[in-house]
């Protein structure tokens, strides 16, 4: 990477200047809606930092890719780690010459926050998009944000109430992905657009946007899609892949299972089809759905499709939260999470294995009256989610700017 630019010689006197950082998939989205949320306030304004594709599209200036940030879980981080600290290193230096207007970190807690504690110190603005999952584990996590983070961006409405309890400021601003689903949906134009049969049954199936995740849950998502379809035939099964790092891992998965991705037709009522991206098309083509938990459950459920969650991490990473007592939840998907209760299955690390899997998507399948109230259910938890994200995250990231903040 060359040395920083000349930053300050580059952007025009007075023009607004936003630092962001995002890690993955779903921070590019949350970084794009931001940026265009901005713009409208500030149309000059310049966007430097880390992203994905839709983020540099919305404008972003990427000095890295955002996927250099996407590694979960305590092993893996630690495998990571020297690339990691040089990343943020040079960040930081860009950014104290740069002395952007304020900075951004978009969820990626574990980088973003040191960054956001060093630039604070030195009197810059600084927003934490995405609160952590502190309603799950070690609570206190929000004191520290607060040490970090001059505002946090909250998704979910239970949130800022925790941070309340801590004197962090914090705002719910909606979930941009409630914005995006219609609350009724509709499956045919769908299967149209991705060339689907109109009228065979549909698995999605969602092993997750990260490396780790395709690996870990690959082998097991497959197989349990092929026994899905020794009992339905007809079963069409379509499998989003986020990237084409996350497909070549995928592909040579199904490789070793013996079964072949490469050929199949969509419209071929017993095939397993990959298609690029188009995850929210998928979902909304299925009739029940299989997904690692994340985001992507949350969009299945605003999708109103029905689903079995599965979730493994590495097996020390497990170890540790365990040992530790670190959860303190019970349930993991955020359907689940949201209702206070257990509305869909969840299938976690040993127990989540191709034949349990098939098992709870079958069941699934064949309850048609516990579908339909899962989906009205859906239809209740997606309007507490929606808030015109976009506008309503700028428009609080603009107060704090306008307002001077709390240093």
């Amino acid at each position: 990477m060359p040395p920083p630019e000349p930053v300050a010689e580059a952007t025009a006197a007075g023009t607004p200047v936003f630092a962001l950082v995002a890690g993955e998939a779903s921070g590019d989205q949350l970084g794009a809606g931001l940026i265009h949320g901005l713009r409208e306030r500030w149309p000059d304004a310049r966007f430097v930092g880390v992203g994905g594709p839709r983020m540099v599209e919305a404008g972003l200036e990427a000095w890295y890719p955002a996927d250099k940030l996407a590694v979960m879980g305590l092993v893996e981080v630690l495998r990571h780690l020297p690339e990691l600290l040089r990343i943020r290193g040079d960040l930081l230096s860009r950014f104290n010459v740069l002395r952007p207007t304020a900075f951004i970190g978009i969820d990626a807690p574990d980088f973003n926050l040191t960054l956001e504690r060093k630039l604070k110190a030195r009197g810059i603005h600084t927003v934490h998009y995405v609160s952590p999952s502190v309603w799950a584990w070690r609570e206190q996590r929000a004191q520290k944000l607060g040490r970090s983070a001059d505002l946090v961006l909250c998704l979910f409405p239970m949130e800022p109430p925790i941070y309340a309890r801590y004197g962090v400021r914090a705002q719910f601003v909606g979930h941009p992905m409630a914005d995006r689903f219609a609350l009724v949906t509709e499956r045919l134009p769908a299967r149209e657009a991705l060339g689907l049969s109109a009228d065979a049954p549909v698995l999605a199936v969602l092993p997750g946007s990260r490396l780790g995740e395709i690996r870990r849950l690959g082998a097991d998502f497959l197989q349990a899609a092929r026994r899905c379809q020794q009992q339905i035939p007809e079963l069409q099964v379509v499998v989003p892949m986020a990237s084409p790092a996350c497909r070549a891992a995928f592909e040579q998965i199904a490789d070793g299972l013996g079964i072949d991705l490469r050929s199949a037709d969509p419209a071929s009522r017993g095939s397993i089809v990959l298609v690029d991206g188009q995850a929210d098309q998928t979902l909304l083509a299925a009739d029940f759905v299989l997904v690692a938990s994340g985001t992507a459950a949350l969009e299945a459920m605003l999708a109103k499709r029905p689903m079995v969650v599965a979730y493994k991490v590495a097996p020390l990473t497990y170890r540790i939260v365990t040992w530790f007592k670190l959860m303190r939840t019970t349930r993991y998907s955020l359907p689940n999470v949201l209702a206070g209760r257990d509305l869909v299955p969840e299938i976690l690390q040993d127990a989540c294995t191709p034949q349990a899997l098939a098992d709870a998507l079958l069941a699934l399948y064949a309850d048609s009256a516990g579908r339909v109230a899962l989906v009205a259910e859906f239809e209740r938890l997606h309007r507490t989610l929606i808030g015109d994200a976009n506008r309503s995250a700028a428009a609080a990231v603009a107060a704090l700017v306008e307002d001077g903040g709390a240093h």
